[in-house]
């Protein structure tokens, strides 16, 4: 089961900046079991819009059956590492 971690963002965005070393700690605590695909709404607001982004940072959490999880705003690693869990990673 593949585990992915989308992380909706943008360069001018102080709460994604807040974010970031969460999603850095995280990533590597646990080494390759889910991966992280960071995504620049200024620069991929096609992706942005295909899965309903109106806030940020947004963190949708999915894996070969789709979306498990989404969270808007900066989010807690407990709750991150919950949905993971839920997500098979």
């Amino acid at each position: 089961m593949t585990v992915t971690l989308k992380d909706f963002y943008a360069d001018w965005c102080g709460p994604c900046k807040t974010q970031d070393p969460i999603l850095e700690e995280l990533e590597d605590d646990w080494e390759g079991r889910f991966e992280v695909e960071k995504i620049n709404v200024d620069e991929q607001q096609d992706v942005a819009n295909e899965y309903q982004v109106r806030s940020l940072p947004t963190l949708i959490i999915e894996n070969d059956d789709g979306i498990v999880e989404r969270f808007v705003g900066v989010t807690q690693r407990e709750d991150i590492e919950d949905a993971l869990e839920s997500a098979g990673a």
